[in-house]
């Protein structure tokens, strides 16, 4: 089975995100009404996936965004550095007090039946204000990009976000990169825009320039508008209502060439079932499935995602990327934050059916 894609062999860069940085403020298990002191992680999700590239599999990775300039701003380009992500800023200037701003994430890990709270103050967020013509393609791409990547959450910052995603992917097809799209559905953002309806209506569009697509069932409800599946899945981890969907994306989209997502049973905050499954150019790819203890949530499916993208990256089989995928996904699960902390031989190692007995 091949991918079916165009990947260069070489490149500057191997993948190039757009989208929104921000910061995440985490409480740990103490929910925000009662919280006295909060972790800060840098995240975003097209962001994670680049930083997880670059810090965990030892690949060069860029990032578009919008960066302001003020102490939070400071914070988060610190953390873009470390990570190893080589930046494309706009750069905003901040009034001292009403911004723009780097957005902010609210979200305590909770603990056992009680489930985690995710809220936002994305009030004039920077990232929202970017449009077409802020950044010069020809030379983000000038040395060569193997892959870029963007994302549903920047999608439905504003009117103008989709717009830049659909330049971004346009001049990324003209360089030979390979396009990637999570939809990574939020409807607390979409409702702030038209809700569903015009999520159906922007996400249709992007998806005209998409080679490989991310996201779940429900991803492919709310914001595509596809019918539910005819066989209804005997548990979270049965691929059958996700595989009965594929079809009805194809029919719309018949140049996409992977749909891959995570599979999750939650049976509470810290006890997790844990797999993943994808079409891949017309042949299904199951990875192996396991019990997971989970420290932090946040950001396992973009452990997913970059670990399955640097299995394809890296030449592995499918079965291989989908492992990869998988591995790396669980163990961000076991670290604080919302980028990952493990070394390429430890995803080797989980994927190949490593325990958790320590090493000497």
């Amino acid at each position: 089975m091949n991918y079916g894609l165009a990947i260069r062999d070489s490149a500057a860069l191997d993948l190039v995100s757009l989208g929104a940085l921000v910061h995440r403020l985490d409480p740990g298990i103490i929910p925000f009404r009662k919280a006295h002191e909060c972790q800060i992680h840098v995240s975003g999700g097209e962001f994670n996936v680049a930083a997880n590239l670059s810090d965990g599999f030892g690949l060069r990775t860029g990032m578009v965004t919008a960066m302001v300039k003020y102490p939070i701003g400071d914070l988060v380009a610190e953390r873009v550095r470390a990570m190893g992500v080589t930046p494309f800023y706009k750069m905003f200037p901040h009034n001292g007090v009403t911004g723009p701003n780097i957005a902010s994430v609210y979200s305590d890990r909770a603990y056992g039946v009680r489930a985690p709270v995710v809220f936002y103050n994305r009030a004039n967020e920077a990232a929202a204000q970017l449009k077409p013509g802020d950044f010069d393609w020809k030379t983000i791409f000038g040395g060569g990009v193997r892959w870029f990547h963007s994302g549903g959450i920047f999608a439905a910052l504003s009117e103008t976000t989709p717009e830049l995603i659909i330049e971004g992917m346009q001049a990324a097809k003209n360089s030979g990169a390979v396009v990637s799209f999570d939809l990574n559905f939020r409807v607390k953002l979409w409702n702030l825009s038209g809700g569903e309806a015009r999520a159906r209506q922007v996400i249709g569009r992007i998806l005209k320039h998409v080679d490989v697509l991310v996201g779940n069932e429900e991803d492919l409800q709310k914001g595509l508008g596809i019918a539910g599946p005819e066989a209804a899945a005997t548990s979270k981890l049965d691929p059958r209502a996700f595989l009965g969907m594929i079809d009805k994306v194809l029919e719309r989209y018949p140049h996409i060439k992977i749909i891959a997502t995570t599979l999750r049973e939650v049976h509470s905050s810290n006890r997790h079932s844990w797999g993943a499954v994808a079409w891949i150019n017309g042949q299904t790819c199951m990875s192996p499935q396991c019990e997971l203890d989970v420290y932090d949530r946040i950001g396992g499916g973009d452990g997913f995602a970059s670990g399955f993208f640097y299995g394809i990256l890296a030449g592995e089989s499918p079965e291989q990327a989908m492992k990869l995928g998988w591995a790396h996904g669980a163990l961000l699960t076991t670290f604080p934050g919302d980028t990952t902390m493990a070394t390429l031989e430890q995803v080797r190692a989980f994927a190949e059916g490593g325990t958790a007995r320590v090493q000497r």
